[in-house]
């Protein structure tokens, strides 16, 4: 049997999927994952065990490069350990600053390293990983930044899911509901643009439609304000914290506002709910834009830039979106289509093909 080791940590963007792959591969493989002390709060610690192994991101604290620079050294030393000790035979990198270390010592020891990519461009880590891994595993075929001489590394799947969100009911069209339930969602990393603007913008929005939101909130300290004006608003809400057990709030979601990560749009769009995304401006590579380009492109979605949002016109956008039913049925066709051979089974299969046959 085959030792795959997962790497994997920082946002809820690297650390939602590996355990996803860690579904999948279970049952055929022996399989173990290594988190950083960041992305160990996306684990849910009763279904899935890891090893913490903490690497600094050597350029957030300059004035901590020279000891950062030391702990990256030790992690990669520790890397080689972790891999001869459990006899690793793959390695299977999500991304992100945390993984490189392994990614280096998995090559040095010339073990197989998959990397994946879910993201509409290439991160960094894989781009400098690339080089000597096996293949790259990825949602779009014109991912950005990617070299051409690498092409034949490059293996396109559907978006991988947890496994609960199969079990979900997805959205159908003619809709006919008085109260339409918002799911308002900034991701791992949260949204404070979306705690102090969002918020007032459904308040308009609520004075000529019946609303029910599903809020996640970034900055606890400002939930009272938020509360008091839902309330004077007579809006039904619940408030929410990100988690990787968050898809129980997509049950009865009309229409979501959120950012540019590539989990919760492929959540959203495999369950045919119509989003709103608004790309969190400091995103790496605009990574988020064009994550959400790819839908955008394709009719599934409204894509509009945070510095561009107008009170006046975001609500005229929102009753558009809600009396313009033809709008909203055809981006959930859309949806269907580009969703329909996303099944889990079909997935297993692919994953444990792409790695049986290296």
């Amino acid at each position: 049997m085959k030792n795959i080791l997962i790497v994997t940590g920082g946002s809820g963007g690297h650390v939602v999927p590996s355990t996803s792959f860690f579904e999948h591969l279970k049952n055929k493989f022996s399989v173990k994952m290594v988190s950083d002390l960041r992305g160990s709060k996306f684990i849910n610690k009763n279904k899935f065990k890891y090893e913490l192994i903490d690497v600094p991101n050597l350029f957030l604290k300059p004035y901590l490069l020279p000891i950062n620079i030391f702990k990256y050294f030790f992690n990669f030393f520790q890397s080689i350990s972790f891999l001869k000790k459990n006899n690793t035979n793959i390695l299977i990198s999500t991304g992100g600053y945390m993984t490189f270390p392994f990614c280096l010592a998995a090559f040095i020891l010339k073990k197989k390293i998959f990397l994946f990519e879910p993201n509409s461009v290439l991160g960094r880590s894989n781009r400098l990983a690339l080089k000597f891994s096996t293949k790259i595993i990825c949602y779009d075929e014109n991912l950005k930044n990617f070299p051409t001489k690498y092409k034949s590394k490059k293996v396109v799947i559907e978006p991988i899911l947890k496994k609960e969100i199969y079990n979900l009911e997805k959205n159908s069209i003619n809709q006919k509901k008085e109260t339409k339930k918002i799911l308002i969602i900034g991701g791992s990393q949260g949204a404070l643009f979306f705690d102090e603007n969002i918020t007032d913008l459904i308040t308009e929005i609520s004075k000529k439609q019946k609303l029910e939101i599903t809020q996640q909130i970034s900055n606890k300290n400002n939930l009272p304000s938020i509360i008091n004006k839902y309330d004077k608003s007579n809006i039904s809400y619940k408030f929410i914290e990100f988690t990787n057990d968050s898809y129980e709030l997509y049950n009865g979601v009309d229409l979501a506002i959120t950012r540019g990560g590539a989990n919760t749009l492929s959540e959203l769009s495999f369950l045919n709910i119509p989003f709103i995304s608004i790309p969190l401006p400091s995103a790496k590579d605009n990574h988020q834009f064009y994550n959400s380009e790819y839908y955008h492109n394709k009719n599934c979605c409204w894509l509009i830039s945070q510095s561009n949002i107008e009170t006046d016109k975001f609500v005229k956008m929102i009753f558009e979106i809600f009396n313009n039913s033809q709008n909203y049925n055809k981006k959930i066709k859309n949806l269907e289509e580009i969703t329909k051979k996303n099944t889990w089974n079909n997935i297993n299969n692919k994953i444990i093909e792409i790695i049986d046959e290296n």
